[in-house]
């Protein structure tokens, strides 16, 4: 039986019609090979046309997709990244190096990368790792520990390598090294047995003063961790010792509470943050005193 149909009469201004059909081509609605206006008011009053202003991102939401692409990327949660990725392309008026960016984060191994550096760590197997450093240099190591540990805005492979870092002067330190995860090449398996006693460590005495005295949170990460957390006599400095394995992130830490933080020792990363310190003061023309 042939369903009956409603007729309705329009007045429109001129040149809504074509405004119309384009609107019907846009959305693949047509009679034949002809844009068919008809088929889109139907389909606006069924929900299956958005109206209105076009949906868009402003900088901001785009700013917080990526970097939660970068996050979900790292954790290899890939399927829930290139969701978002999608939305970004679609919606987003992206400048050209984000676009790219986004387009090699869809065809990066870094989700498979992620499984099997999970994999070694689940079954405290050696591995071979082959990487791309910020130099695009190709370096190898042989790693006999790893764990996935969280730094500011993603997340990185801390592993204890066979091969010393000549450029840490701290003894603990010198097997420790800090991995992209979306700079990883290959993996390979690797002879040897797992360290047990997982990455080397140095005590960090840190002092904390005003308001940090109150505001400071306690460490408590797998490999780092405060030992000692206590105030002075008198409740006006906040002493820790603080277990690290990594002097470049405890020094962008401490740079970032000012004159509230003080590295009391060792002196090998208390002169680290001296040597920052010095050269902001040369790029800002000011003069300090040796000591």
């Amino acid at each position: 039986m042939k369903r009956k149909k409603e007729t309705l009469t329009l007045s429109i201004p001129p040149g809504t019609k074509t405004q119309l059909e384009e609107v019907a081509r846009r959305e693949k609605i047509f009679w034949g090979e002809n844009p068919s206006i008809s088929g889109l008011l139907v389909a606006i009053a069924r929900g299956e046309v958005a109206t209105g202003k076009p949906f868009a991102f402003s900088p901001a939401q785009i700013h917080a997709l990526d970097r939660a692409v970068k996050v979900l990327t790292d954790a290899g949660q890939m399927n829930e990244a290139k969701t978002a990725i999608e939305l970004l392309l679609d919606r987003g008026q992206l400048e050209a190096p984000m676009r790219q960016n986004l387009l090699q984060t869809i065809t990066h191994e870094t989700e498979a990368w992620r499984r099997v550096v999970d994999m070694h760590i689940e079954r405290e197997e050696p591995f071979h790792l082959i990487y791309c450093n910020s130099q695009e240099e190709q370096e190898e190591f042989n790693v006999h520990f790893g764990s996935i540990q969280f730094f500011e805005k993603r997340f990185y492979l801390e592993a204890w390598c066979e091969e010393i870092n000549e450029n840490e002067p701290i003894l603990e330190l010198q097997h420790n090294r800090c991995f992209r995860l979306d700079r990883i090449l290959n993996i390979l398996r690797a002879n040897g047995s797992w360290r047990a006693e997982g990455l080397g460590t140095v005590k960090v005495h840190l002092h904390f003063f005003g308001s940090m005295v109150s505001a400071y949170e306690a460490k408590e990460k797998d490999m780092e961790e405060d030992i000692i957390n206590e105030l002075d006599e008198n409740n006006k400095i906040r002493k820790v010792v603080r277990k690290t394995t990594n002097p470049f992130w405890l020094v962008r830490e401490v740079m970032r509470y000012g004159k509230n933080c003080e590295i009391v020792a060792p002196d090998e990363i208390r002169d680290r943050l001296k040597t920052n310190l010095r050269k902001m003061c040369d790029q800002y023309g000011l003069t300090i005193a040796n000591s």
